[in-house]
């Protein structure tokens, strides 16, 4: 299987797609040792195991890979953005040294949390997203997943966490898709969604970074995330609720950000809109951002 990264190898400048063999990237995952046993659940895929060597952007660190073979029968003509279980997660955890563990591929499912975790009490966690698209000759490619990784450092640091480094996202993200290469949709049909999460895992009472932390990649094949698909949508501009404020943390992506916009998109949606465009918390005339995206205006 062939993946590539539209990536610059360290030059966000610049964003063509290079393209190269597996054997020719550290598509990483956990070592054959290491993989829990799937036999007992007869729909789990079976993942085969290749070795590689490491050229060309050095953006892995593991010496294997896995990936199943078999693409999944799915209603791709009308994938919209809502979750689809999928195989696989990529799992690490950090203790108190700062220092991420070797990662695993576990099969897709919930986890465990004291109910003191700081992600539960605080707040304290972020996530990333970005996609992985199939081309039309099998290849899977990724879009410069390595400034994914270097905006979670940056939020990371906000939010009082160590960061796994950017090496160490970009070859897990790697790993997640390859071990759910069957569940990226044909060209032109979608994309597979990756989410990457850092949170606060540890137990903690007092206001206070938590001792431990869990890093967490899922994927699930998506459509258009609006309904209207690559059709003009309707905005309405709030000038009640803000969506960041000087000196807050609307500038990383921690999770807390998300739960505030979920009145203000409600009440646009009733009104027959599908999303709601923000202004700025000090002056609330300057346009700031849409709830899902960036916003961009032309003056012609």
């Amino acid at each position: 299987m062939e993946i590539g990264i539209a990536s610059s190898c360290g030059d966000p400048r610049r964003s063509a797609a290079r393209r190269v063999g597996a054997a020719d990237l550290a598509l990483a995952v956990a070592a054959a040792a290491s993989v829990p046993p799937f036999a007992s659940d007869p729909s789990m895929p079976t993942l085969h195991h290749k070795a590689h060597t490491t050229n060309g952007c050095q953006a892995s660190l593991a010496t294997k890979h896995m990936e199943t073979p078999e693409i999944v029968d799915l209603d791709w003509e009308n994938l919209g953005f809502t979750l689809v279980n999928t195989d696989f997660m990529y799992m690490a955890k950090c203790g108190p040294d700062g220092n991420f563990s070797k990662g695993e591929m576990l099969p897709f499912g919930p986890i465990a949390l004291s109910p003191s975790a700081g992600v539960l009490n605080y707040g304290q966690g972020l996530f990333e997203g970005l996609k992985a698209y199939r081309k039309t000759g099998g290849s899977v490619l990724l879009f410069r997943p390595e400034e994914n990784a270097r905006r979670m450092i940056i939020g990371a640091d906000r939010m009082c966490m160590p960061a796994p480094t950017v090496e160490q996202f970009v070859d897990a993200v790697k790993q997640t898709v390859l071990a759910n290469k069957r569940w990226v949709p044909p060209t032109g049909k979608g994309s597979l969604y990756i989410r990457p999460l850092l949170i606060g895992s540890g137990a903690i009472l007092g206001v206070a970074p938590a001792p431990e932390f869990t890093f967490i990649i899922y994927v699930s094949p998506v459509g258009n995330y609006f309904k209207e698909g690559l059709a003009p949508i309707k905005l309405i501009i709030e000038d009640n609720f803000h969506r960041a404020a000087p000196g807050g943390t609307g500038g990383v992506k921690t999770i807390g950000n998300y739960a505030s916009v979920l009145k203000a998109q409600r009440n646009a949606k009733e009104k027959g809109y599908s999303d709601v465009l923000y202004l700025d918390a000090v002056h609330n005339k300057y346009l700031e951002e849409v709830s899902a995206s960036n916003i961009f205006v032309v003056k012609v």
